[in-house]
């Protein structure tokens, strides 16, 4: 087998890559407006009642109706994955690899197409699709070699006259609720994982971007996964989210999105229903409020580059995301100087014209919540740059920097998934690392210093999952960098990483006495 390795980026500088992602929007285009059905145990299902998927670079463009899942049609996918589970599960582990093996190859020859789609329903922009896809292509091809490496189970001793084997049993239906942010990445990977392991899934994504998770289903059924393995369910929290972690034939449930939804569904997740006779297992990435912590002995010119890139990319609509710097008040002038007159350089627009930095943000709920931060902003500290917005034809809010805030006001302190940053001062490094943990969250974090000590402070000391030195704190590639918090930011799954799948397993050992 062929060592893994990330796929890369495309090369934008090259007029060749320029014209092809033009085209594939071109295409994108071309099927605009479409209805999609529900896919259970294979078979499409159209309702009457759908949601409108658009363009939040342009609200009058529809990106397509997706027809929404019912109680009754979530019943139905449920029976569906039990059905499929009893011969999936014993599927050989090759097998399943080598499915998700070819879809990433399917993925590969249409990827432009897929991050049009994700330019188009996501609003992202042009690097960050390509990044989104290539990520999508990443998780299937890692967790395929991974399966290949824990299909036999773990070495433990035996002893004379007993032979004792440690391996892995699936769990059996899963409920998958994927986000917006990553269309496609978190929607694939978090679907592919425990189906790989002999799991089979009930898919929920997000009501923003329900048509790319759809074209996903269409990969999938094209590398040869059976019916029923997966089964498609668009529909909304309240009418089957609810419904679906709180089902008794549902072991396990995978979750990508905010804190207060994540918790609310360990609570649901938690209550044993009558007629249920397992543990749910849930899987849970809710979300950051990430600090790059500038040291006065860090190199200005990185740090710049690290913040503005962190902060904006994707309209900081990534949990990840840089939305609070902390730095040694020597250097905290100069620094929010050199960010300020970085930022101002961006363009923001809409993200199918490749010279624009930023596009949207994804809807009008995220575009008004943002609006009430720049507004707390402008009372808790100092507008250095941006706080304006454009809603004439899109959901567009510009780069926005707040000087002089409190480590511990709200800019600060409660996650705003747009893009604004907020800037704190500290005395000193120790001050900067206590001010960076002073958060309920414990995702991503980043450092910014020439100096050896202070790095392996903050090795010891920075609470996140994923901490960075001297680069941004967004970024992770899979297998490199596994991705995933503690604290108020979830379970700390780990995806991408060794540990991902055996999240999607059940231990058994089996002791033989000769």
């Amino acid at each position: 087998m062929i060592p893994y390795k990330h796929e890369p980026f495309t090369d934008f500088t090259q007029q060749s890559n320029v014209d092809a992602y033009q085209q594939a929007i071109e295409k994108v285009e071309s099927e605009l407006g479409k209805t999609y059905p529900l896919i259970i145990n294979g078979e499409r299902i159209y309702t009457d009642d759908t949601t409108r998927s658009y363009n939040p670079s342009d609200r009058e463009e529809t990106i397509g109706y997706v027809s929404k899942a019912t109680q009754e049609h979530a019943q139905q996918a449920v029976e569906a994955a039990k059905e499929a589970f009893k011969t999936w599960r014993n599927v050989d582990p090759e097998v399943r690899a080598n499915i998700l093996f070819r879809a990433a190859a399917i993925t590969r020859r249409r990827k432009h197409e897929f991050s049009a789609l994700l330019t188009k329903e996501g609003g992202k922009p042009w690097k960050e699709a390509d990044a989104d896809t290539a990520e999508a292509i990443d998780f299937m091809e890692y967790y395929g070699r991974e399966m290949l490496r824990l299909k036999d189970g773990k070495k433990v001793e035996s002893r004379p006259g007993e032979y004792n084997q440690y391996d892995y049993l699936p769990i059996g239906v899963s409920v998958v609720i994927s986000p917006w942010n990553f269309a496609y990445a978190i929607m694939a990977g978090t679907t592919v994982a425990p189906v790989v392991t002999g799991n089979t899934v009930l898919l929920k994504p997000s009501s923003n971007t329900p048509v790319i998770s759809y074209k996903f289903m269409e990969v999938l059924e094209e590398a040869g996964l059976p019916k029923g393995v997966v089964n498609w369910i668009p529909g909304s929290s309240a009418d089957i989210g609810n419904y679906l972690v709180e089902h008794k034939d549902v072991g396990l449930i995978s979750f990508t999105g905010s804190k207060r939804v994540g918790t609310d569904i360990m609570q649901r997740a938690s209550k044993i229903q009558e007629g249920q006779n397992h543990m749910k297992r849930v899987i849970a990435e809710m979300g950051g409020k990430d600090t790059i912590v500038v040291d006065d002995e860090a190199n200005l010119d990185t740090a710049t580059d690290a913040i503005v890139t962190s902060a904006f990319g994707f309209s900081g609509q990534k949990c990840s995301a840089c939305s609070r710097v902390i730095a040694v008040e020597s250097v905290y002038d100069k620094l929010l100087d050199r960010v300020k007159a970085a930022t101002e350089q961006l363009t923001v627009g809409n993200a199918a014209d490749h010279n624009n930095y930023m596009g949207p943000v994804i809807d009008e709920k995220s575009l008004n919540k943002i609006k009430d931060y720049l507004e707390i902003g402008e009372e808790e500290g100092r507008l250095v740059t941006g706080g304006k917005v454009d809603e004439s034809t899109g959901n567009f809010v510009y780069p926005t920097i707040f000087g002089d805030l409190a480590h511990d006001s709200r800019v600060m302190q409660e996650e705003i998934f747009g893009p604004v940053v907020g800037f704190s001062k500290a005395k000193d490094f120790d001050q900067a690392i206590e001010y960076a943990n002073d958060t309920e969250y414990g995702l991503t974090g980043a450092v910014i210093s020439n100096n050896r000590m202070k790095l392996e402070q903050a090795r010891r000391d920075f609470l996140v999952g994923n901490l960075y030195f001297n680069r941004g704190c967004t970024g992770a590639v899979v297998g490199y960098q596994p991705f995933g918090g503690f604290k108020m930011s979830g379970t700390d799954s780990k995806a991408g990483g060794p540990d991902y799948l055996v999240l999607h397993m059940q231990g058994r050992t089996v002791s033989e006495h000769l």
